[in-house]
């Protein structure tokens, strides 16, 4: 059936291993970041069963599809307060910033009769979720200890994702010492220091991590082979564990430039078209509703011109290609997200 992005087992369970090796001779647990797959139960279970106490996700729906596995379940994304009573149900743990939403959580689980552990986030710099770290944060802490239900389980930080701030020693003592000050100011010992994600690879295999941190969430480096901060491969790695394939429907000749006038394309664009002569073109049933083409690097020798909601459309470069054939791409991590996403899109595992 296409199209499909292809799982190769042995190839992510190599990436797992390495990476996990690599945290645990520095001290740190390697939490899996599953988001990417979109709550895809077979290709979750071999990373399951990796031997990772603890798994994560951004998205309630997908850790309620985990709910049976034996790992502990981590909810990435700030919970909403609306969905606070599945989140104590579905989830272990949580990421929060916020005292409405962990109030709300202490109350869900007070019904419960549990106890919710909660990481709490600190903006260390990148302006995406958590507490501005030179902001005082003494007050809030004292309010969450006074739950009866909330367990603060650790404290965490964000890199990379939204103001691309590269990690750095520097850059984790700010989380260290956030750490120091809470612990000296109450009678508390933090479980969970989480310093980051992928973009914290290269401080890692450096041996720079601040010794302080003792855990990385990780999920592109697990996946793709590569580090975020500056998007070079891992040596040691797979960075073709996932591949993109999908069919021909048409095959033909034609002019590479349209026969009139120009005007928006579907999706509300003009498009630049040069106009290269007659060109053998190939259409793949594949499209925008299923991925960013920008976002796809063929593996044979064609090139991508672009496409609409539905169609992949390539030039063949003359080749000897026909209708049926199958090309295939390797893909980044957002267009593994959007693949993954798609249920048009199968997702066969290579044993």
């Amino acid at each position: 059936m296409y199209p499909n992005i292809t799982i190769d087992e042995k190839k992510l369970r190599d990436n797992c291993d390495y990476l996990s090796r690599l945290c645990n001779d520095h001290g740190i647990s390697m939490l899996p970041v599953l988001k990417a797959f979109a709550g895809c139960l077979p290709v979750i279970n071999i990373i399951a069963s990796c031997g990772f106490p603890r798994i994560a996700d951004s998205r309630i729906e997908n850790l309620k599809r985990m709910r049976d596995l034996s790992q502990k379940k981590v909810l990435l994304r700030l919970p909403m307060p609306s969905e606070a009573e599945d989140v104590v149900r579905y989830a272990d743990i949580s990421l929060n910033s916020e005292l409405k939403t962990i109030r709300a959580l202490n109350e869900f689980a007070k019904k419960n009769n549990i106890i919710h552990k909660i990481v709490l986030m600190f903006d260390v710099g990148d302006l995406r979720e958590g507490i501005y770290y030179r902001s005082d944060y003494l007050g809030m802490i004292k309010n969450i200890l006074s739950l009866e239900h909330i367990h603060l389980y650790g404290i965490g930080t964000n890199l990379t994702c939204y103001g691309g701030l590269i990690p750095s020693e520097a850059i984790d003592s700010r989380l260290a010492s956030i750490k120091e000050k809470i612990e000296t100011t109450f009678p508390i010992q933090l479980e969970i220091i989480s310093g980051g994600n992928s973009s914290s690879i290269p401080l890692l295999l450096k041996g720079k991590i601040h010794p302080g941190i003792n855990e990385l969430r990780l999920g592109e480096s697990m996946l793709l082979g590569r580090e975020t901060a500056y998007g070079t491969p891992i040596k040691n790695m797979h960075q073709d564990v996932f591949s993109l394939q999908a069919e021909l429907i048409e095959v033909k000749t034609k002019p590479s430039y349209p026969d009139g006038d120009i005007g928006m394309n579907s999706f509300g664009e003009k498009p630049a078209i040069r106009d290269e002569g007659l060109m053998k073109r190939g259409l793949l049933a594949i499209g925008k509703q299923d991925v960013n083409l920008n976002h796809l690097t063929p593996l044979e020798d064609v090139r991508i011109i672009g496409g609409s909601s539905d169609h992949l459309i390539v030039d063949l470069k003359d080749q000897d290609y026909e209708v049926g054939d199958h090309l295939s791409f390797s893909v980044n991590y957002p267009a593994l997200v959007h693949l993954m996403n798609s249920e048009y899109v199968h997702k066969p595992i290579k044993k």
